[in-house]
């Protein structure tokens, strides 16, 4: 544990001024690189609390590595030599959970190691597996209480700050401040300096015809006081805005996004009926646009939690009506569903996929939505197939694949034999594609 905090802890600091502690600690990030040791182990916060300042420099220490840092990231959210050049391959190793476009794109360069695992058991892996020394966040200005808020990214980073050595804190007034575990006092960090960035601006797919065929075929399968998960992208965040007219909705998630800050600000969200968490809206994480770090700044009846919480299954499925909206690149005819693959070649991550599907699976009058496309590639390739492409990864078992949504209606495959399921695929998989489906579904003996 961190030493400052150990004396926190012990109340070593009680009746001291945290403003002295603050300009104690403040320095440069060059000092905070200075920390940075050959051999060390680093995690930092991602989404709205990247440290984008110290990012941007970490490839300058390259020289004076030998043994290398290992690195324990999610998504990185903008561009940085370190995680996307594949010549500081060796002088960083990357332990991700979840490909982004720059570890696609160094793929097979040995800058990159994927370490699967399901979300809500991210921070026990890590620390089974090489515990992070030193942990690198961007938090909020401090507060009249002397405490700092890691405000928009809490997937696995408090484990991480807990267990760290060295804990250094990127100051940016620009970030919200948000309730719940998050707040930390100044003290326990060895350094910190100040930058004045604008937060990422999470910016989601356009919403076509599709889409909003999608969105609706979702929002008549929901209802007054269901408990909702949206996933990343164009189709959960059109459904989020379809939502509007509903009433007393409860959200209980792992990405609090833009659509979430309008139904909460429209009215639709209360909370009302959650049986946990009650009133309260619940997410690991928060990613958006400016209305929507404006509109979590403070507010009272917002939270972020722990993955390790927000995303267990057995959490998940203590709320009612819990209604989880994901998305799939393949899903094969007896509902094997790959979230996460090009065939064999890694391109996303399991992510919370499986901790939704269960929980909402196992929630009394939950279901488990899968909604895309019917296609891809501008049409050629179907989403639909009769088996997964060789090598793909199964992220969501058929055996909890509850219903699939396409523009073309929708699929149920909970308490449906393969038979039913492969012609219920089938009639909502693209026109052009439905007699090839049939007859490869005839070959595979699915009937």
């Amino acid at each position: 544990m961190n030493r400052w905090h150990q004396h926190y802890l012990r109340g070593d600091y009680h009746n001291q001024d945290p403003k002295a502690f603050y300009q104690a600690r403040l320095a440069t990030v060059q000092e905070a690189l200075d920390l940075i040791e050959d051999g060390d182990c680093l995690a930092w916060s991602t989404h709205g609390s990247e440290p984008k300042v110290f990012l941007e420099h970490l490839h300058t220490i390259a020289p004076r590595l030998d043994k290398g840092v290992d690195c324990w990231n999610t998504i990185t959210r903008y561009t940085y030599p370190v995680t996307s050049d594949p010549g500081l391959a060796g002088k960083f190793r990357h332990h991700t959970f979840f490909f982004d476009k720059w570890s696609v794109g160094a793929r097979g360069s040995g800058l990159y190691d994927h370490f699967p695992v399901d979300q809500h058991l991210y921070a026990q892996g890590i620390q089974a597996c090489k515990a992070p020394n030193v942990f690198v966040a961007q938090v909020s200005a401090m507060d009249k209480h002397g405490y700092v808020h890691l405000s928009c990214d809490l997937i696995m980073t408090l484990e991480n700050l807990y267990r760290a050595d060295k804990i250094i804190f990127e100051v940016n007034a620009r970030t919200p401040m948000v309730w719940g575990e998050n707040a930390l006092p100044v003290s326990m960090a060895d350094v910190l300096y100040e930058v004045d960035e604008p937060i990422y601006q999470l910016q989601d797919p356009p919403i076509g015809e599709k889409e909003e065929t999608i969105a609706g075929y979702v929002t008549e399968m929901m209802k007054d006081g269901d408990c909702i998960q949206l996933g990343f992208g164009g189709i959960p965040n059109a459904i989020g805005f379809h939502l509007m007219e509903k009433h007393d909705l409860g959200i209980h998630t792992e990405q609090i996004g833009t659509s979430m800050a309008h139904l909460m600000a429209c009215g639709a969200v209360t909370n009302r009926y959650k049986s946990i968490d009650q009133g309260i809206t619940v997410g690991s994480f928060i990613s958006g646009d400016n209305f929507l770090y404006d509109f979590v700044d403070q507010h009272p009846r917002l939270t972020i939690r722990r993955s390790r919480y927000t995303n267990d299954p057995y959490v998940i499925a203590r709320n009612d009506n819990v209604v989880s909206v994901n998305a799939s690149l393949q899903i094969d005819l007896t509902g094997q569903v790959c979230a996460e693959s090009i065939g064999p070649y890694q391109h996303s991550g399991t992510g919370g996929a499986t901790d939704f599907a269960w929980g909402a699976y196992h929630s009394k009058g939950g279901r488990a939505i899968l909604a895309q496309t019917s296609t891809t590639k501008k049409g050629t390739l179907s989403r639909i197939v009769p088996i997964l492409d060789p090598g793909a990864i199964v992220s969501v078992s058929r055996n909890l694949t509850d219903m699939v949504v396409t523009e073309y209606g929708v699929a149920k495959l909970r308490q449906r034999t393969v038979g039913q399921r492969v012609e219920n695929l089938i009639a909502v998989a693209h026109p052009d594609f439905r007699a090839e489906l049939r007859k490869q579904a005839a070959k595979y003996m699915y009937y």
